[in-house]
């Protein structure tokens, strides 16, 4: 069953950038590559993450990003070259509200298994240049999509994404999104999630079960820096 395709593939190499008078690493900064990739259990070959305790590993090797959501961006961002959001795949057809999270799609030869929504970082801000940025694409729940790798394999733009397996609990990638990042006072919500044990990551489960006890955390360091 096709769900939608590949637009742009791309990579990019961990660089320093300036923010808030101090420097960080971050491969937020990537190139179309042109022609077959591989693509491995940590992602596609040649792409690094400039922080590795929050970003890459088996279960976020892969990050989708609608390349649907750039018209929405357009006043924001301008003429900002795409990927402008640090993906791998620049992708149509696939929509944080319209993927369930545990799918697997086949892309070229590669199975991609979705995995969570990103949680947006301070590092999209400092690759734009625009202070809010981070805050803006939590809010507006245009984060992407990460995937783990289960079948490693080669693919290219212009490769169909085809639904090759949908869990039967729907819970989708925006719902997860919502009740992680923005309605963290939903209770009923999360302890609908936590009763899907597959949906999200042991820490994310922790997160929500703090909440229930009362602790809610702070999104500032992530979102600001």
């Amino acid at each position: 069953m096709s769900a939608g395709r590949v637009e742009i593939v791309s990579t990019g190499v961990a660089r320093p950038m300036p923010w808030r008078g101090r420097t960080v690493l971050s491969a937020i900064r990537k190139t179309p590559v042109r022609g077959p990739i591989d693509v491995g259990p940590l992602g596609l070959a040649h792409d690094e993450q400039g922080d590795r305790k929050h970003h890459g590993g088996p279960d976020k090797a892969v990050l989708l990003y609608p390349g649907e959501h750039y018209q929405s961006w357009a006043e924001v961002l301008g003429d900002a070259a795409l990927p402008a959001f640090g993906e791998n795949l620049t992708t149509a057809g696939i929509l944080e509200d319209n993927v369930v999270v545990g799918s697997i799609y086949l892309a070229g030869t590669v199975e991609l298994q979705v995995t969570q929504p990103r949680r947006p970082c301070y590092r999209i801000a400092a690759h734009h240049g625009i202070p809010d940025l981070a805050v803006q694409t939590q809010r507006t729940g245009r984060t992407g999509i990460y995937c783990r790798v289960v079948r490693p394999g080669q693919l290219t733009a212009g490769d169909r994404l085809d639904l090759v397996f949908r869990p039967a609990h729907g819970i989708t990638v925006a719902e997860v999104h919502r009740v992680v990042n923005v309605d963290r006072t939903d209770r009923a919500a999360a302890e609908h999630l936590l009763n899907h044990p597959d949906v999200l990551p042991a820490s994310w489960a922790a997160l929500l079960r703090k909440r229930l006890d009362g602790q809610l955390d702070d999104q500032s360091t992530r979102l600001h820096g």
